[in-house]
């Protein structure tokens, strides 16, 4: 099992800026995917940004050029840096982790979620 604990999301201003954290423990191993997922009401859940254990990264298209993903792979940390958020940002944003096996069976994990509300 993989435990998922985020941090860092608020209130703040259109314009403004915040940084998710995202810390795992448990059985981590050492080739996976950590992405952060986010869900706005009556919306289904979308991928924000993910990157692999070896950096590699994907991004929603509306958040390129302001959101920033990146991982320490000591601390198994995932950080999402929000750059000039606007309104529409604003969801529960989710931790995932995702991870094969030895026996090549895909796990899955998901955090708690953390909330993030822009302003206008």
């Amino acid at each position: 099992q993989v435990q998922l604990v985020e941090s860092g999301g608020g209130l703040v201003l259109a314009g403004g800026s915040l940084r998710l954290t995202c810390a795992a423990s448990g059985r981590i191993l050492s080739i996976n995917t950590v992405g952060w997922y986010r869900q706005a009401p009556g919306q289904q859940r979308e991928l924000v940004a993910d990157i692999a254990s070896g950096r590699t990264t994907t991004y929603a298209d509306s958040v390129k050029g302001r959101f920033t993903i990146s991982r320490d792979n000591v601390k198994n940390t995932v950080y999402l840096q929000m750059n000039s958020l606007k309104p529409e940002d604003t969801a529960v944003y989710y931790c995932n982790h995702k991870q094969r096996n030895i026996f090549g069976t895909r796990e899955e994990y998901w955090g708690q979620g953390t909330q993030v509300t822009v302003s206008s």
